[in-house]
């Protein structure tokens, strides 16, 4: 399964534990009795990623979402930024541009015209930050 695939997978999954509230174990099951999943295990390492650091990516996320309350963004958009903040902070053997772009691309297939526009500029500034606290 190439990368992208699983990161779809794990997008997924983060999705349904922003909606039922249930754990990534959880979702994992209901997802593999409703529809034959065949988990990825770097989706799995994802997934449990952002379940294990929701709140330290959360807070990121807040940080940057000039104007909006973060209830009030779309749970496609929060579930993107979940996981690409997650890769950013986390995943040093992912490049910060590939997490932005991949979100961005789950953010046009999965949610409105604003989703993917509004997920790369939050992406970009957590990017930025990101650096200069590494410097």
């Amino acid at each position: 399964m190439k990368r992208s695939e699983a990161r779809e997978q794990a997008f997924q999954l983060v999705f349904e534990m922003g909606i039922t509230g249930d754990s990534v174990d959880a979702a994992i099951d209901a997802a593999g009795m409703s529809r034959d999943l065949i988990l990825d295990d770097f989706a799995e390492k994802l997934a449990k990623g952002v379940e294990q650091n929701r709140e330290k990516i959360d807070e990121q996320i807040s940080r940057y979402i000039r104007g909006w309350k973060f209830s009030r963004l779309s749970r496609v958009a929060v579930a993107a930024l979940r996981l690409a903040v997650y890769e950013i902070l986390y995943e040093d053997n992912i490049p910060d541009s590939v997490s932005i772009n991949e979100a961005v691309e789950l953010a046009k297939k999965y949610g409105s015209v604003e989703d993917a526009p509004f997920v790369n500029g939050v992406l970009a500034s957590v990017v930025k930050s990101h650096g200069e606290d590494r410097e």
